[in-house]
């Protein structure tokens, strides 16, 4: 029975506005995160040639531009491993978690906001890292939210391939936080794990659709994090 393989691909370094947790920043990859999206495809190409997997024509990745930017360096330099041209699609279902109305303003901006609505009480100190928190605002979601969003997209992906032929593996580039909580709804990592990994930028990690509905890391390294308080995207 042919295997069924996911890679999760975080996107490269991007020009990040700073003290700003929103993940919805509509801002391309900076010179280094080009240039690990090019590195880290060239490498994987040989990971795929070596394994002999058929690499799905279709690359799914998040609408940010970050993200598409580095699916597209991916499409364009697997094409000339499998020769055959590669696609790109993006959905919101692959975004990071949001913080809704208060996208795109700094810390202290957001704190201010809370401070000055009567309806809200405050929130915890690291509600950035809090998988569970959401803040109290129109069209946020919490870390979990956002994981479980991001889970269900891979399942209906990978559940709609024939489990014939050769083994298959389909690419999606997003976000680390949101893989991470996917990771966990997907019974790949243990709560804990969260906040004490991460992901590289570019650096593929692999995910096998068992039969049964199941999933295991197969392959790739999560990113030990020295300290694990706060998440960045």
């Amino acid at each position: 029975m042919a295997r069924l393989i996911a890679a999760l691909v975080r996107h490269g370094e991007y020009h990040q506005l700073p003290d700003t947790p929103s993940a919805h920043q509509p801002y391309p990859l900076n010179a280094e995160g080009r240039q690990q999206a090019l590195a880290a495809a060239d490498e994987f190409g040989t990971v795929i040639s070596d394994n002999g997997w058929a690499l799905d024509p279709v690359i799914d990745s998040s609408q940010m531009l970050r993200a598409w930017e580095t699916a597209g360096i991916f499409a364009s330099r697997l094409a000339g491993v499998t020769g055959n041209d590669i696609g790109i699609e993006s959905y919101d279902a692959l975004a990071e978690r949001s913080v809704g109305c208060a996208a795109n303003l700094s810390i202290t901006q957001i704190g201010t906001i809370l401070r000055d609505d009567p309806r809200v009480t405050e929130p915890p100190a690291d509600w950035k890292a809090d998988s569970y928190y959401r803040l109290p605002l129109q069209g946020a979601e919490s870390l979990m939210e956002a994981g479980r969003r991001v889970a269900a997209h891979l399942e209906q992906a990978m559940a709609a391939f024939p489990r014939g032929g050769r083994d298959r593996l389909k690419m999606f580039v997003g976000h680390g936080a949101a893989f991470r909580h996917a990771a966990h709804h997907m019974g790949v990592l243990e709560p804990e794990q969260i906040r004490q990994l991460s992901m590289y930028h570019c650096q593929p990690v692999l995910i096998e659709y068992l039969p049964e509905g199941q999933w295991r890391h197969v392959g790739g390294d999560w990113k030990v994090r020295e300290s694990y308080s706060e998440f960045t995207d």
